[in-house]
């Protein structure tokens, strides 16, 4: 048995120090999937890798009940999820007219004086998408979150989902293709 089935087996036990030996095992993956998230987010985003990890690892195991996982690819399907939800909500804070509605912050070419803006993600018309997505097709919605936001290899998210890779590699062809369709009125480019 890995030293991870066991924490995970001491969490579901009812052991208080389990969850302090489960986060070295899990940030240095976690911190590079918010790097990774994070660089795909619009210029002026202010929340950091490290501040993203912690958030999501405090949603993981945190509170009275924390969530019971069975094995590390169901760990870190949760965790895809956790990110999804602090990314979701930072851009919703973002879009607040509280802190500026619609307006975006943009970097200045010093020597042409010209607006530089890089096609990035919506991530708003992204989430929308996929909540639309797991209506009618739950599966795929799984294996994009697992693969985009757990940074799951296809093969990886495919066993965890319990389907052949190449069955994972049609299912992730085709969620593509219908986000992007989902997603046409959206300024940015998704995959």
């Amino acid at each position: 048995m890995s030293e991870f089935t066991e924490i995970l087996q001491a969490i579901e036990g009812g052991d208080p120090l389990a969850a302090d030996r489960l986060l070295p095992l899990v940030y240095d993956e976690l911190r590079r999937l918010a790097a990774v998230h994070l660089a795909n987010e619009q210029p002026g985003q202010t929340l950091q890798p490290t501040a993203l990890v912690h958030e999501a690892y405090l949603r993981l195991v945190g509170g009275t009940n924390p969530d019971q996982w069975n094995s590390r690819g169901h760990f870190f399907g949760a965790a895809a999820i956790a990110i999804r939800r602090i990314l979701v909500d930072n851009a919703r804070r973002k879009q607040s007219l509280k802190r500026g509605g619609g307006m975006t912050r943009q970097q200045m070419d010093e020597e042409v004086g010209l607006a530089l803006t890089e096609p990035r993600e919506d991530l708003l018309a992204l989430n929308e998408a996929l909540d639309k997505l797991a209506l009618s097709h739950s599966q795929a919605a799984e294996l994009v979150q697992l693969h985009y936001f757990a940074g799951l290899t296809l093969d990886e998210a495919a066993d965890y989902l319990g389907i052949g890779s190449r069955t994972g590699r049609r299912l992730w062809s085709y969620a593509r293709a219908w986000l992007r369709r989902e997603m046409q009125d959206s300024s940015g480019e998704i995959f």
